[in-house]
């Protein structure tokens, strides 16, 4: 018999170590087969006769005073339908995750999420066979990272 499955929460902070980012916090969204990072100033390219693609991120919830500039190999071109119903063409890269002391690849579709409140949805396609997901409760397999305190020092 095989080993139950961890259980996730419906939010989680991972990391995307390809792409230099130690934390991320994530939205668990099942009713999503994608996932989708919030990328920004993202520029096609090639590098050594492969098609790469280069982009920003603010990796930090509601903040853009970190930015990470980094790049990986165009995985594809995919439609996907946003959450308004309208389908977009947005550039696929295959890259690792790290979560819940598991490293996998994962497809990550890069597109601004400006408006989201989360930097990083996680689909389902990206934790299936992998977690449980409890929908009411959160960092069930990460920290939650003390918050900052906005206080000037002199």
């Amino acid at each position: 018999m095989a080993a139950p499955l961890p259980c996730i929460g419906w939010r989680e902070y991972l990391a995307l170590p390809d792409l230099g980012i130690d934390s991320i916090k994530a939205k668990i969204d099942t009713g999503a087969r994608s996932s989708a990072l919030h990328a920004f100033e993202i520029q096609g390219g090639e590098e050594n006769g492969l098609a790469i693609v280069q982009f920003k991120v603010h990796p930090q919830q509601r903040s853009t005073h970190l930015t990470i500039t980094t790049q990986a190999p165009l995985w594809e071109q995919r439609t996907i339908k946003n959450s308004g119903g309208h389908a977009q063409l947005r550039p696929v890269i295959r890259t690792t995750i790290t979560l819940g002391g598991q490293t996998w690849p994962i497809d990550l579709t890069l597109t601004r999420r400006d408006a989201m409140g989360f930097r990083l949805l996680l689909g389902r396609e990206a934790i299936r066979h992998r977690f449980w997901v409890d929908p009411g409760r959160s960092y069930l397999q990460s920290v939650r990272p003390p918050k900052q305190n906005a206080t000037l020092h002199p």
